[in-house]
């Protein structure tokens, strides 16, 4: 019995970074002889054990034969003969498939380290198109490590995507890999890769019909629709680490998608159409309750923020009860670090102040200070009090908006 450390802590120790799991694979032993020595087992499709003091994972070496379409349907042989290699090949990516021993040393029958230094994502073989979650985790690490696919890992993909292997993909899967992919420094990444091999029109095509729509230059140096929502997601990344603030910049401006031809590069109501195909990715994917909610207040009311100086006190008040905000105060701090990111998601103003936030700061603080029991004392009962509660909070947006009048 041999134990080796395998997978994302090889890996990361290879590139310096820091490592939070480690997981092990044992070759030449058995789920009696794992079990004999204190180990407890987890997972149902394969022999995964915890190991009895570290609970780390240790997985017994095994191989792995697909016989259906799609992210299930495998065979797991977790034999005592299972050799080591024959355990790394079933990886996804020569990085991935680099095993250390008790004493440190790398055993890489792949070119792993090579793979890495010249920062090149590689399949280790054409098992890699038994599974089209390896697609999603592919771009994954693109965008994590900004690291290039090769040429014959491209063309593989692109035959599983004739393959129609990406069709079997299960929706909870796809969330969880661009969860994961949103949390990464330059998430606009995953979504160029994917688009570089063919693959987003498939996954998410509300995202890839924003490429090649065309926005007014004025206000837009960019130009192109697609590459201002990766510019937003990427200033999301650099505001903020809460997902929830990234997938809403990736949705605010789907609706620009499906703009009639005859109106561009005008977007009159992409508000609206960017709710409405924000609901569907949303229920498509199973996208979690508060991050929906932030995303679809964020499609229909990111324009308001770039428009807060010519807006009336009311329609900001309106902006401020529907987010929730005096309920749920870090909605409305989400969705301002959203607006910010729509804003510096364009070449030239990615330092540019942007005065809006300060000020919608400032309405709501204004306008959550005022409580209902000073309109008690004064005898006002009933709905009358939420009237005057509302009557006060446009007065004092109206003066903060006074103040500020250029």
């Amino acid at each position: 019995m041999k134990t080796y450390l395998v997978g994302g802590s090889v890996r990361d120790k290879l590139l310096g970074l820091s490592i939070k799991d480690r997981d092990w694979v044992v070759v030449g032993s058995t789920p009696e002889e794992m079990l004999s020595q204190g180990f407890q087992p987890v997972g149902k499709d394969f022999p995964v054990f915890l190991h009895p003091k570290t609970h780390e994972e240790y997985a017994l070496a095994r191989t792995e034969r697909k016989t259906a379409p799609g992210y299930k349907g495998f065979v797991i042989h977790a034999e005592q003969n299972v050799t080591l290699e024959q355990d790394l090949i079933r990886r996804d990516l020569t990085i991935n498939a680099i095993a250390q021993d008790e004493n440190g040393n790398l055993i890489d029958p792949y070119n792993g380290q090579q793979d890495l230094k010249d920062k090149v994502l590689r399949h280790v073989s054409p098992a890699f198109s038994e599974d089209p979650v390896r697609v999603l985790r592919i771009a994954r690490f693109a965008a994590r490590f900004g690291f290039t696919i090769a040429d014959e890992t491209k063309q593989l993909i692109q035959e599983m995507i004739l393959n129609k292997e990406l069709d079997h993909l299960v929706s909870e899967r796809v969330w969880q890999e661009l969860e994961k992919a949103l949390a990464t420094p330059q998430p606009s990444l995953f979504f160029l890769t994917l688009r570089q091999v063919g693959a987003l029109k498939i996954l998410f095509p509300e995202v890839d019909r924003l490429f090649g729509v065309p926005q007014a230059p004025k206000w837009h140096p960019e130009i192109d629709t697609g590459i201002h929502v990766m510019l937003v997601l990427d200033q999301a990344a650099k505001l903020s680490e809460e997902i929830t603030v990234r997938f809403a910049a990736l949705c605010h401006d789907l609706g620009k998608g499906t703009t009639p031809a005859d109106i561009l590069p005008q977007h009159i109501g992409h508000e609206m159409r960017s709710v409405k195909l924000t609901e569907t990715l949303c229920k498509r994917l199973r996208v979690p309750k508060e991050m929906q909610i932030l995303a679809l207040k964020v499609a229909k009311y990111h324009t308001h923020m770039h428009l807060l100086f010519e807006m009336k006190a009311a329609t900001i008040l309106k902006v401020i009860e529907a987010l929730d905000s005096f309920r749920k105060p870090e909605r409305f701090e989400h969705y301002l670090l959203a607006g910010e990111a729509d804003f510096r998601g364009r070449p030239g103003y990615e330092t540019k102040p942007m005065p809006e936030v300060d000020v919608l700061k400032q309405c709501f603080a204004a306008t959550q200070a005022i409580a209902a029991g000073p309109f008690i004392e004064k005898g006002i009962t009933g709905p009358s009090i939420s009237e005057s509660i509302r009557k006060q909070r446009i007065k004092e947006i109206e003066l903060i908006m006074k103040a500020h009048k250029y």
